[in-house]
């Protein structure tokens, strides 16, 4: 008796190995191997061989696991069932009786023992620690797919082909990637289970946003735009450039771009004030509104350039986008002396009030105020209240704004309580709100919530 449960606990070993190697191998971190291999650690190297066939490799592991299961269960009968009958037989209980009552502990005690020690103890381990564990199986697994190679692969063909007769195209490797929405929904729940700080949160939440916004989105549109005139003089520029500007685009007479001209152009050059603009400028970089920023990003950095003008759809002249205002995108708000003082995005009473400029984009609003706006054809606070109020507001007028009900709140409220936003125009500029307060109220009640969705005075 003692033999069997000796050649059964060797078993159960075996399949331990081969649970630890498919989940080790499953949950270890590519990257970080990629990282331990680059530094020339060929543990590393050896698991990462194994990781990029995983299919293969998880083939193995079941073919490991099915097999060593099977002998568990044909060596425990004879082994160490018969030897309990035999002993109970010495103490009176008939030889039937007493090896069907040994069989029957024999199982028990072989599927305790393989549950335990052969599945979950090494799933366990290889959860907690994954790289740890493929590192130290990756000799060892490396051998044995190399050894029963052969077995895998016509256990595989077979199972491939029952996928292809059922019209499925078999996948050889497991997908470890993860996607943007993936990693949005990743960044999201670190913040709100505090493993990620609110600052490092919002960075990664414009990293993410960077590629799905186009030039339109940064651009800084053309009624902001100081520009320069084909038929201006250098001396004109001169003056204009001593605000702080160092680049202007430059019109002609029908408002098309004909160039961009450069301060250190003006500053190195020997012409006289009154010679024409156009004797110095430079080719423009041009970008429709819907180009991808990664696009423009790549667009100004291979010509080194600082400035590209933006053109709609009509061909029209709709603004300027920067290096500058491409990083924006990515860390916020970049200021400098020559940058008018702007509202802060941060709240100024502890009541939930935000005073921010009219031209905050609807996305730096969305993560100030923790609340998802309604979208629409516009890229602005101030253009949200615009479309909202159905006309240009005045300065006092109240936006009261029914926001999209929380996917959380469905969860918790058959009818979820609705939330609102008070949206107040503090300062008008060129027609538009230049100056807003937003204010989240506590959420009503569901019997509150029968109002209309917006509403103004």
């Amino acid at each position: 008796m003692l033999a069997g449960i000796v050649v059964v606990l060797a078993i159960t070993v075996a399949t331990g190995y081969f649970v630890a190697q498919e989940f080790a191998y499953m949950a270890v971190d590519r990257s970080r191997l990629n990282a331990r291999a680059a530094s020339g650690d060929a543990g590393a190297t050896r698991a990462l061989s194994v990781t990029r066939r995983t299919s293969f490799m998880l083939s193995g592991a079941q073919l490991g696991i099915t097999v060593t299961g099977l002998l568990v269960g044909y060596v425990a009968e004879p082994l160490i069932g018969e030897s309990l009958g035999e002993a109970l037989g010495g103490v009176g209980v008939p030889t039937g009786v007493g090896i069907a009552v040994g069989t029957v502990l024999a199982l028990a005690f072989s599927t305790l023992v393989q549950m335990l020690f052969g599945e979950l103890f090494p799933k366990n381990l290889a959860i907690a620690r994954p790289e740890p564990v493929a590192v130290r199986l990756a000799t060892s697994t490396t051998w044995y797919l190399r050894i029963f190679g052969w077995l895998i692969r016509v256990f595989d063909a077979a199972s491939n082909a029952l996928l292809r007769a059922l019209r499925i195209e078999p996948v050889h490797d497991v997908e470890h990637s993860a996607t943007v929405r993936d990693l949005e929904h990743i960044v999201a729940d670190s913040r709100q289970s505090g493993d990620l700080p609110e600052e490092l949160s919002v960075l990664l939440d414009r990293i993410l946003d960077f590629p799905e916004r186009d030039a339109e989105h940064a651009m800084i549109p053309r009624a902001r735009v100081g520009v320069v005139r084909a038929d201006d003089t250098l001396g004109h520029v001169r003056a204009a450039m001593s605000t702080g500007h160092s680049r202007y685009p430059v019109l002609d007479e029908d408002d098309q771009v004909t160039g961009v001209i450069h301060l250190q152009d003006v500053l190195v050059t020997d012409r006289a004030d009154s010679a024409l603009v156009t004797t110095l400028t430079r080719p423009p970089i041009v970008v429709p509104t819907s180009m991808p920023l990664p696009d423009v990003l790549s667009l100004l950095t291979e010509g080194r350039n600082q400035i590209a003008c933006v053109i709609d759809e009509y061909g029209g002249f709709a603004g300027v986008v920067t290096v500058e205002d491409l990083a924006e995108e990515l860390v916020g708000e970049i200021t400098d002396e020559h940058d008018p003082a702007r509202p802060d995005y941060v709240p100024v009473q502890d009541d939930g009030t935000w005073v921010m400029a009219g031209d905050v984009h609807i996305d730096e609003v969305e993560r100030s105020v923790g609340q998802d706006l309604p979208r629409g054809d516009y890229e602005t606070i101030a253009g949200l209240v615009i479309a909202q109020h159905g006309s240009f507001p005045e300065v006092g007028t109240v936006i009261d704004l029914a926001l999209p009900p929380d996917p959380a709140d469905l969860v918790l409220f058959d009818v979820p309580p609705p939330t609102r936003l008070h949206i107040e125009v503090l300062e008008i500029e060129r027609h538009v709100p230049s100056t807003i307060r937003i204010t989240l109220p506590e959420a009503s009640t569901p019997a509150d919530g029968d109002d209309d969705d917006a509403s103004d005075r």
